[in-house]
């Protein structure tokens, strides 16, 4: 039987609602990828190229640390990762967490929130950092989407 986890990074609060009605649609736990530095408004200010985000996302190398760890990652075989897009990828705090567990016979199912990038590479990403696990295309979602569409596309991997 498929155990699943919705883990998901949310800094305006739109991928914390998809994550949430994921979770809830699909019976999986759900856990909540907090920096351990909050993000600000102002960290996230993609126009000023001092904000923390830019400096991040011009890092490949920089790794966020996170304030909580899943607890028994092994009991999960199916990893929902919801995250916004930021700079065209996944936020480098998504990073340090695929970084941070063995994903070794696990699928992982990215999701993505937007507004306005397409959903890129993030699939190539993810599957480099971890390359044991096997990843599926992702999904851009908008913050209305329905519960039904949700539970329909995350039906194929359960």
């Amino acid at each position: 039987m498929n155990k699943a986890l919705v883990a998901y990074f949310s800094v305006s609060g739109v991928t914390a609602k998809v994550a949430k009605k994921l979770a809830k649609e699909i019976g999986a736990e759900l856990f909540e990828i907090e920096p351990k530095i909050p993000y600000t408004n102002e960290d996230i200010n993609w126009r000023n190229s001092k904000s923390r985000s830019s400096i991040e996302m011009n890092d490949k190398n920089c790794r966020p640390e996170i304030r909580y760890n899943v607890e028994n990652m092994n009991q999960y075989n199916i990893v929902f990762i919801g995250f916004p897009i930021w700079w065209y990828r996944e936020p480098s705090i998504i990073d340090t967490f695929i970084e941070a567990y063995d994903f070794s016979k696990k699928r992982i199912i990215p999701f993505a929130t937007s507004g306005g990038s397409p959903i890129g590479d993030i699939c190539k990403n993810i599957k480099y950092l971890a390359s044991e696990a096997k990843v599926m295309e992702g999904k851009l979602f908008t913050e209305d989407v329905s519960e039904k569409i949700l539970a329909d596309w995350a039906s194929e991997w359960l």
